[in-house]
């Protein structure tokens, strides 16, 4: 077990110097002159960097503020605030601290809600409806992959019952579960020596970090109706384990090509089957925790009828600041994107390949922040052309990552999330984005969809 928040970092308060820091609880900017309150602590990567919140955003709960006379900085702040400090005390030893604060009018939560975060960026580029799922909860540290068996024992111990009352709430999509409604519970050992159990929805809960198969072994399940065990057992099927996609997918490093078919790539991409990949940069680490997003439309404007590695524009100008919080926060950014053009253009590849890839290159070195990337070049399914099991909505590109390109660390989908434009609305080229959203289990966790 680590060391507890208070010894992890040190917290100061002063006035905001500028209109530039957004609050870590609700994303929102903290106006100048505004009293925020700071965690120092030292980065993995050996620097010092401080997360800043508004005072009703802090989360006094993980990082104990008392006595605040101690604070850095609160002799320095005025005799009003000071008494705010000491209120937010009082209620810290009480109580969890509500956030206080929204984003864009949306009540947010002292975990990072990404939901409201990555409308924020778009919501002043793109006037279509947004649809988004759930809110992330307090990230955890990196855990090593192990096998479903020990990830579940390692996460928590799965059951099933009905809801005892009304007043329990599911941990992906917030909603209250109903009295006598079947839901799933995981119950974990709290570090302040508790235990506690998160409680789903059947519908709801996350196959791809809680295994449930065999589900006749889980605490519960004789006590529930036949047509609850028979529900139960469909849930197994479908999840991630169960999957084909990745035995379908036959891999070997030695697969790997320099070439992708007879159009070269630049040094540091490279190519397998009908994917193109950005190899690692320096400073891009694998994670267990996944921001993973559609490029074209989403974080890039472009257009299919124009090429050329600089034709595209940022989607919006607050993106290269955003993508360096989440990646400040531990998560491992990834882009994952088609591009049928370099298959269907054989005799002009070559053109398709350089204004893809240089598009990609030139936007990483635009925001200043390392990314994973993954090009699916095969085209969908039609007439004598089978469908292609990388390009979106399949989940080709995400297994290939997740099972290669992740250092062999799994992924917490609970604390991941995606985000695309293509929803399947009224003037979306596509539903590609949800669909493959659903393929790879973000439905109904962090799906934002502009």
């Amino acid at each position: 077990m680590s060391a507890s928040p208070a010894a992890k970092a040190t917290v100061s308060v002063e006035y905001a110097k500028s209109g530039r820091s957004s609050c870590k609880g609700c994303s929102a900017a903290i106006a100048k002159g505004a009293l925020r309150l700071g965690a120092s602590a030292r980065d993995p990567r050996g620097y010092d960097s401080t997360k800043w919140y508004h005072v009703a955003c802090f989360p006094a709960s993980s990082l104990p503020l008392g006595p605040v006379e101690e604070v850095q900085g609160f002799d320095s702040i005025k005799d009003d605030d000071r008494e705010e400090l000491r209120e937010l005390e009082k209620v810290a030893h009480s109580s969890p601290v509500e956030n206080a604060c929204s984003v864009s009018g949306l009540p947010a939560t002292p975990a990072l809600n990404i939901s409201a975060y990555w409308m924020a960026i778009l919501s002043n580029n793109n006037k279509r409806d947004q649809t988004a799922v759930s809110p992330l909860e307090v990230p955890s540290p990196k855990k090593a992959k192990v096998s479903p068996k020990a990830e579940v024992a390692e996460k928590g111990s799965v059951s099933v019952e009905y809801a005892k009352s009304a007043r329990s709430t599911c941990k992906a999509c917030n909603a209250s579960i109903a009295k006598g409604a079947l839901r799933i519970g995981v119950s974990v050992h709290d570090p302040r020596g508790f235990d506690s159990t998160k409680w789903y929805h059947v519908a709801c809960f996350p196959t791809s970090s809680h295994p449930l198969g065999p589900v006749e072994k889980l605490k519960g399940f004789d006590s529930i109706k036949d047509d609850d065990r028979e529900e139960l057992r469909e849930l197994e099927k479908s999840s991630p384990g169960n999957k084909t996609v990745g035995t379908a997918i036959p891999f070997s490093p030695s697969d790997i090509k320099k070439t992708y078919k007879d159009a070269t790539l630049p040094t540091h991409w490279k190519a397998f089957d009908t994917v193109i990949f950005r190899e690692q940069d320096d400073g891009l680490h694998a994670s267990a925790k996944i921001a993973a997003f559609d490029f074209d439309g989403c974080l890039a404007k472009t257009s299919v009828k124009i090429i050329g590695a600089d034709k595209w524009s940022l989607q919006h100008k607050s993106i290269p600041d955003k993508l360096q919080s989440l990646y400040n926060d531990g998560y491992k950014l990834v882009i994952f994107t088609n591009e049928s053009n370099i298959e269907r253009w054989k005799n002009k590849r070559q053109q398709a390949v350089d204004s893809k890839v240089g598009r990609l290159d030139n936007f990483i070195e635009c925001v200043k922040v390392p990314i994973q990337v993954f090009i699916a070049c095969g085209t969908g399914k039609g007439k004598g052309t089978p469908d292609d099991l990388f390009r979106k909505p399949n989940s080709g590109m995400w297994w290939l990552m997740a099972e290669h390109f992740n250092s062999g660390i799994a992924i917490d989908m609970d604390q991941s999330f995606y985000v695309g434009d293509a929803a399947g609305r009224e003037n979306d080229h596509s539903d590609a984005d949800i669909e493959f959203a659903k393929e790879t289990q973000f439905e109904k966790r962090q799906i934002t969809v502009r």
